[in-house]
């Protein structure tokens, strides 16, 4: 039932609706001029996570047309210790950002104001990501080791103008360092990874999604998956696929539920028999942003992953020692 993209073209139709539907890569032309809604409603952000066996560094460039961010954050999820916290917010930014209009093609992103320094620069296959502030310093080098990823197009019941246009792309190797004053922690690119989250859209005040991304190697071979529901309407798309051997597996739809707290064992799996995962939680990295009429709490839990999942050619791959996140979001934004 799901709709692959096969040749480019726009993210919403003359109207403002969206072309609902996915593909493997940057496929839809994003317009913000296209945008039927007011320009407050609009949303826009480039999120990149970092991470190894026990760090996590995150950086944020985004707005939701009223309110800007620009953070960077760094924290050790085995001991459960936040090292790092710097978030700045910007007043009625609106499309002063010069957000991307394509994750994929060749771009620099940068914020340079009040001694906060922060860039994001694409060259093909690969992406640099540098930051200054105060005594905090990051430069992460990233690699994309499969040309596929997860570019989806949802619509809401809610509103035929609503709509999510996104791209995940994981499976990408890190290398470098952030320090803070004398301590420099090192990201080594044998074990450490890259998510590239980036979305645009307009969709209702209240919304709510899990959300669950992730890779690492199964005998040497480079695993990655990235897993999502609760948001939008995806009959026609869903957020859900398997990344192996440099290709993309498309899944169906799959619940993720948690346990009878966030941090009991986490149950993820799809409704063909193509995967069933369970992530046992260390830490529960908990935001609560409430300002004005601005409501929104995430829990992002942090663990390892078990299981099994099938790619297309049928071979049940044993997942074992992945190291990643599962999240759950309640929003009013």
């Amino acid at each position: 039932m799901e709709r692959e993209w096969k040749k480019r073209g726009p993210v919403l139709d003359r109207k403002g609706r969206p072309v609902a539907g996915f593909s493997r890569r940057s496929m839809r032309v994003y317009d913000r001029r296209a945008i039927r809604a007011l320009p407050w409603r609009i949303k826009e952000w480039d999120f990149y996570q970092v991470s190894d066996e026990r760090m996590c560094l995150q950086f944020t460039i985004g707005h939701a047309a009223y309110a800007g961010q620009v953070s960077l954050m760094l924290f050790d999820f085995v001991r459960g210790k936040k090292l790092l916290d710097l978030n700045r917010i910007l007043a009625l930014p609106f499309g002063s950002l010069h957000m991307p209009r394509d994750a994929e093609r060749d771009h620099v992103l940068s914020y340079d104001k009040n001694g906060i320094r922060m860039c994001f620069a694409v060259k093909g296959d690969e992406r640099t990501l540098t930051c200054s502030w105060g005594e905090a310093e990051a430069e992460i080098h990233l690699v994309r080791c499969n040309p596929d990823s997860l570019v989806v197009n949802l619509p809401f019941d809610e509103s035929p103008r609503a709509f999510y246009y996104n791209q995940k792309i994981n499976c990408m190797t890190a290398e470098g360092y952030v320090r803070i004053g004398k301590k420099k922690r090192l990201f080594e690119k044998e074990h450490s990874f890259g998510i590239l989250d980036w979305g645009r859209g307009v969709w209702p005040f209240h919304n709510e999604w899990y959300w669950s991304n992730g890779a690492g190697y199964l005998e040497g071979e480079m695993f990655g998956f990235n897993l999502g529901c609760g948001f939008g309407n995806t009959d026609m798309a869903s957020e859900n696929m398997l990344f192996y051997r440099g290709k993309s597996h498309k899944l169906g739809k799959v619940d993720i539920v948690p346990g009878e707290d966030y941090m009991q064992p986490w149950k993820i799996r799809d409704r063909e028999g193509r995967l069933d995962l369970v992530l046992t939680p260390c830490y529960d990295r908990t935001t609560k942003v409430k300002m004005l009429w601005v409501d929104n709490c995430c829990h992002q839990i942090f663990g390892t992953f078990r299981g099994t999942a099938v790619p297309d050619d049928g071979t049940v791959l044993n997942v074992h020692d992945i190291v990643s996140f599962a999240e759950h979001a309640v929003n009013n934004w």
